[in-house]
């Protein structure tokens, strides 16, 4: 009897490619063509970012080609020159220090929450959406008596705008949003259309109208000697905004729930309170962590809408720099683009694969319960 060839290796990098890339002819096909893809546009994007970028230069001479006498990619000189300008816009020099411990004590508090495993994630709480926000907002804006010399948000810009209107927006719409859902969904008529109209006003208007009308007509309807910061006022709109959207978001998630979980909590002599804040609140939100990160991503990246209002955020400091006749040369521009468009990359990835991670995290919590 002839011998039987050996069995086809199951583990191992070639097993996993057999069996992932090409199984088929189709995914053999795919496989190809996206290969093919990435052979045609990655080598570009290496020579401009990395290959043929200038790193060092003081002016846009160093970046031009016909001065450097080959092509010329990123202009990584002008990003290194202007970085500063870019992280705290017009804030003081002398007094930055306080923007970066604002940066610290923001990933200090971000550390304690998203961290399922931290001790007491209640205290983290408190401290992370009550003391650090107020402590940040004393060392940004200052404080005589503490003796820290004030400074106006109209100074403020850059990466701390943009964190500062994102966290704002997120950290406000998530209960807001919750608030509103249970609202839209509950048996008070005057509570169920009042949350109903509030939510369709703000999802039918465009957020750039909501910015207008927060820098423009808020102040109208204030009284004459009651102001309103102009960082403040976009602030506000973004965070009705982006609860509308997020109780929506929640919605889905409540009515997933089957009604015989209401059930089984009333039949153990909780309330309807407690049912909502033990049973159903926790199974819905675990539903709904796709939609939710996908609403906080999708708010971060509106946050550059803030400059069409005066706000000198990320995106508006780069315009600034990008038209400095010392840094006229043609790949300026486009680097420029491409760090804005690297840093909210990043940003938006990081969430993204947290998002994964908690998702994963609950699935094998259900198989294991």
């Amino acid at each position: 009897m002839a011998e039987a060839a050996p069995p086809r290796s199951v583990a191992g990098p070639l097993a996993w490619a057999r069996t992932n890339l090409f199984s088929g002819f189709g995914n053999t096909l795919t496989t190809l063509a996206i290969l093919a893809l990435l052979a045609w546009a990655v080598p570009p994007v290496l020579r401009f970012l990395f290959v043929d970028a200038v790193w060092s230069g003081t002016s846009g001479e160093a970046c031009r080609p016909e001065v450097v006498g080959r092509p010329v990619g990123a202009c990584w000189a002008f990003i290194g020159e202007k970085f500063g300008y870019f992280v705290y816009g017009s804030y003081p020099l002398a007094e930055r220090w306080r923007v970066n411990l604002v940066f610290a004590l923001a990933a200090f508090g971000l550390t304690w929450m998203l961290w399922l495993d931290a001790p007491r994630r209640g205290l983290g709480a408190i401290v992370s959406f009550g003391i650090l926000p107020l402590a940040g907002f004393v060392l940004l804006s200052g404080s005589p008596l503490l003796g820290l010399r004030p400074v106006p948000t109209a100074l403020w810009g850059g990466l701390l705008v943009t964190i500062v209107v994102a966290l704002t927006g997120i950290v406000a719409s998530l209960p807001l949003g919750i608030l509103l859902a249970l609202g839209r969904r509950s048996s008070l008529p005057v509570l169920r259309y009042a949350c109903i109209g509030f939510i369709e006003f703000w999802r039918g208007v465009p957020l750039i109208t909501v910015l207008f009308m927060a820098n423009v007509m808020l102040p109208l309807f204030l009284p004459g000697d009651l102001t309103v910061d102009r960082l403040v006022r976009p602030l506000i709109g973004i965070a009705l905004f982006a609860s509308a959207y997020m109780a929506e978001v929640v919605r889905g998630g409540l009515q997933a729930i089957p009604k015989g979980q209401a059930e089984a909590a009333a039949a153990l002599g909780l309330t309807k309170a407690q049912a909502m804040r033990h049973v159903i609140l926790p199974q819905a939100l675990k539903i709904v962590v796709p939609g939710i990160v996908n609403t906080m991503i999708g708010l971060f990246k509106d946050t550059t809408l803030v400059g069409i209002v005066g706000i000198a955020d990320f995106i508006r400091t780069i315009e600034a720099s990008r038209a400095d006749p010392r840094w006229s040369a043609p790949m300026v521009p486009l680097t420029a683009y491409a760090f804005a468009a690297l840093v909210y990359f990043a940003a938006c990835f990081a969430m993204a694969r947290y998002a994964g991670f908690i998702e994963r995290r609950l699935a094998a919590g259900d198989r294991n319960g």
